[in-house]
């Protein structure tokens, strides 16, 4: 594939409009601590998925972990990419003269952009069915439609990102001369304008199914929460993959809203603007979506969330002296449904937690009965 005529001019004229805006640092060090967190990351998945075996956890987990694979693969390729463009001094006409390098740099931004999109969108879809018809999920979503999704995902983000190069609409160095992307300057005819039209209305249509996803999926466990039924289904790695799920999703509204909006704004203005800072701010705010999200696998575990309950709990308890008391009733409670219900046989851990919870409450009601207050 070979670069549009005008190409070199844009490069000369335009190598210097963002020039003091760049930095090869900061791309370094966004590329280290992508690589390590993606690391540490699925480092914790493949721990999870081998530790537990239940089949809906385990469709989570395959899912979260292409995604974090996939990142890791973006920070990795694309982070090279564009320390090679900085030690070439940007100066694509001496070493892509042919633009090989510009339209494999565009492929893989497109790619590793709409990638965890699609991703993120299939696992709210998969959890939504799991909580919502966990019938249909145990019976219909077996591990092999399970990669056939995931190889979809992957396979439906290839051919938007090799759409330019089959079309013979080649990607274009940008403004800043350190990355490729679509034609966005002074568009020629109807595709120039299609193709990242097509890049945004999926990111978003990807985001908007996630939402409405998470949201019906929180609402079935809050609803069967409050109501006390369906009391199996509301376990407690169920409430962690909607917790993950909806943290997911906020960091890719808040890290690829902005850049998404904005590519449709710039492919259908009109009049000749400079692109140069508000593009390449937002392209850099996505790029921290790959950085946030394995951290939210790190941060957002029953290990953890534990620990911060009870840290949060010792200074709620500090304050307000009745709340072990209404602890104690509310585990009384708890353990009374669960003896009441035979379909909900108690975890391990989750038995242990109730005698332990019971024994602390037992001492306290013995020291509150003995007390002068409440004689």
């Amino acid at each position: 594939m070979t670069a549009t005529s005008d190409t070199p001019e844009l490069r000369t004229a335009n190598t210097t409009c963002c020039h003091k805006h760049l930095s090869i640092t900061a791309s370094a060090v966004s590329m280290t601590v992508g690589v390590f967190s993606n690391s540490f990351a699925l480092f914790i998945l493949i721990k999870s998925y081998n530790r537990l075996r239940i089949k809906s956890k385990a469709s989570f987990l395959v899912f979260a972990s292409s995604l974090v694979i996939t990142d890791l693969l973006g920070h990795l390729i694309n982070g090279s990419l564009v320390l090679y463009v900085y030690c070439s001094q940007r100066k694509w006409e001496t070493f892509d003269p042919h633009g090989v390098v510009c339209s494999i740099f565009g492929v893989c931004m497109v790619f590793y952009g709409l990638s965890p999109l699609f991703l993120g969108s299939a696992m709210a879809v998969e959890r939504c069915i799991g909580v919502t018809r966990p019938i249909f999920h145990s019976t219909a979503l077996a591990s092999h439609h399970v990669k056939r999704l995931l190889a979809l995902s992957w396979l439906l983000a290839a051919l938007v990102a090799f759409l330019p190069v089959l079309l013979q609409r080649p990607y274009e160095v940008q403004s800043s001369g350190s990355w490729c992307f679509f034609h966005m300057e002074q568009p020629k005819d109807w595709l120039d304008v299609l193709l990242p039209l097509l890049f945004s209305f999926l990111g978003l249509l990807a985001l908007m199914l996630s939402i409405i996803c998470n949201t019906f999926a929180s609402c079935a466990l809050l609803h069967g929460r409050l109501r006390h039924k369906q009391s199996c289904r509301v376990t407690p790695y169920h409430l962690e993959m909607i917790c993950q799920l909806l943290t997911i999703m906020l960091v890719s509204c808040v890290c690829w809203g902005p850049l998404l909006i904005h590519v449709i704004v710039l492919s259908t203005r009109r009049k000749e603007e400079s692109v140069c800072f508000s593009l390449l701010t937002t392209v850099r705010m996505a790029t921290w979506n790959q950085i946030l999200d394995p951290w939210v696998y790190i941060l957002l575990r029953r290990a953890v969330l534990k620990k911060i309950f009870m840290l949060f709990h010792s200074c709620w308890s500090s304050k307000h002296p009745d709340l072990p008391y209404w602890q104690c009733r509310m585990v009384g409670s708890s353990m009374e449904a669960s003896k009441s219900d035979p379909r909900c046989p108690a975890a391990p851990d989750t038995a242990i937690t109730s005698i332990t919870g019971s024994l602390a409450c037992g001492s306290h009601l013995n020291t509150l009965s003995s007390s002068p207050h409440h004689q």
